[in-house]
């Protein structure tokens, strides 16, 4: 069952604060972690610096939290709190920092490939040849491998899953990401503010508009500039068209896993529907360069704005309909009850956003409870469940979709009059913002800080698929093999959004 707490905002925007911590304060933030006292924003590394970004459970102050690692070793995040792993194993990759007492060494996005060990110390490191990728050894009786990928048939991005099974039943996933790390942080390096917009709303396509929001949004911070009122409402009109077209298309590829075409049909056909909207009224199919430093670069007219109207209408109908259909397939509930469950606790474990965790019991939305404009004056519905399986997490979905095509008209309805956009003002060196965004997969947190000239020293978007994919691979435990694709779509984690 999917229920829905609203929360009418008043407050602003969320407030950041950096505390430069010694070994000692650095060890208590860890140990506050691990007891669920804190939640955990981001890690990443800034030269000899770990930065942990926490926030305490219904605070709306983000605190970062700063340590320079001693010779090049800190103590480790990963080590009491599971979520910090990956994000340590890249921040080893990247940075040749040592996380102290965490056992996974294995490197994460370093494939052998680099001409260089570290390429973002600013040291010159010596490359040496990695020894080759040991998967987690998995013993038992009757025990086989099976393995899939990097290379997938089909339009997909590349990642590989090493499945341990007793018949068709899985005992373990384990998965190498990582092949698709394009050096985004270091391709930020030296561009200009509009620059890092572009940049940024190519992290990864299906999130365009979320990505460039949320990097936006920390370069506003660091040069103390706010967007004007209607650029604001059409940044709100945007995210929300995203998060409509991604969760009509991941319904229709669930259903399609499982054989039911009908509903991939139409619903693509709905999400075509959008593309070409956004082309005609934002310039571009997936809504890349339409959010700009400072503001907005595409404004709507009154026609516009009733082509929108009429769109979430229609849209709303079509959805009725499949919807209707999909819920009375005994065949297709058969392969979606049940199957794939993530447990409330797993779910709080692993750190989980977005649909994913809403799907697990987990009752938090960045734009709800730590609202940002334009959400911070509206009440915004935030559907929950408890089920935790392939069905509930299609059914958040479902529900969200009807949220946004609300939001998209009120925040239409309401359009204040003015400007599209204030001048960012070169901020001065060292100046730095954090930005977050509740993007369609769930929080998205991104540190930007400025160097010299208004040119970026440091660029960090923590997508949510660096806490979402860890749960595949303990939610697909008990289930057979033959079920992994839509237990996979299910939670539809970015490959190219994770590996950077």
């Amino acid at each position: 069952m999917v229920k829905a707490r609203s929360h009418s905002a008043k407050s602003g925007a969320s407030a950041i604060r950096r505390h430069v911590v010694d070994s000692a304060a650095w060890a208590e933030r860890i140990e506050a972690l691990a007891r669920g006292d804190v939640e955990l924003l981001a890690l990443f590394a800034d030269g000899d610096w770990v930065n942990m970004g926490a926030r305490d459970p219904g605070i709306t102050t983000i605190e970062l939290f700063s340590f320079q690692a001693e010779n090049g070793i800190y103590r480790s995040v990963g080590a009491s709190h599971a979520p910090a792993i990956r994000l340590e194993r890249a921040i080893r990759d990247l940075f040749g920092l040592e996380p102290e007492g965490l056992a996974d060494k294995r490197p994460w996005l370093d494939h052998g490939a680099w001409e260089q060990g570290a390429p973002l110390s600013g040291k010159k490191r010596a490359k040496t040849k990695p020894a080759p990728y040991e998967f987690l050894p998995v013993e038992g009786e009757g025990l086989h491998q099976i393995p899939v990928g990097p290379v997938h048939a089909g339009i997909i991005e590349p990642g590989h899953f090493r499945f341990s099974a007793n018949g068709e039943t899985v005992a373990r996933l384990e998965q190498r990401l990582g092949y698709v790390h394009k050096g985004i942080e270091r391709i930020a390096q030296g561009r200009d503010a509009a620059g890092l917009a572009r940049l940024a709303a190519r992290v990864s396509g299906d999130s365009a508009a979320a990505h460039a929001w949320a990097a936006c949004m920390a370069m506003e911070r660091a040069a103390g500039v706010s967007p004007p009122p209607r650029a604001l409402a059409l940044r709100g009109v945007l995210a929300e068209i995203e998060r409509v077209v991604n969760h009509l298309w991941d319904i229709a590829a669930i259903c399609n896993d499982v054989s039911f075409a009908f509903a991939y049909y139409q619903l693509g056909r709905v999400v075509e529907d959008w593309r070409r909207i956004n082309a005609a009224m934002f310039g571009h199919r997936l809504l890349m360069d339409t959010i700009t430093p400072g503001g907005v670069a595409t404004d709507v007219d009154g026609a516009g704005i009733q082509a929108l109207v009429a769109q979430c209408a229609a849209t709303r109908r079509e959805l009725a309909d499949v919807w209707g259909v999909v819920q009375n397939s005994d065949s297709l509930q058969d392969r979606l009850c049940a199957a794939g469950v993530l447990s409330a606790r797993d779910a709080h474990a692993f750190g989980a956003v977005g649909f994913v965790a809403r799907a697990s019991a987990q009752d938090f939305d960045v734009r709800r409870d730590a609202p940002y404009a334009p959400y911070d004056a509206l009440a915004i519905e935030v559907p929950c469940a408890a089920d935790g399986d392939i069905a509930a997490r299609a059914r958040i979905r479902h529900d969200e979709i009807l949220v946004s095509l609300g939001l998209v008209e009120r925040l239409l309805a309401a359009l204040p009059d003015g400007e599209l956009s204030h001048a960012l003002r070169v901020p001065r060196s060292g100046a730095e913002g954090i930005g977050i965004v509740d993007g369609w997969r769930g929080e998205i947190v991104t540190h930007v800080r400025f160097a010299a000239h208004g040119r970026i020293a440091r660029f960090f978007p923590r997508d949510p698929s660096w806490l979402t994919w860890p749960t595949l691979e303990r939610l697909i435990h008990g289930n057979i093999v033959p079920d992994f694709p839509v237990c996979n779509k299910s939670v539809n984690g970015s490959y190219s959004e994770h590996d950077l």
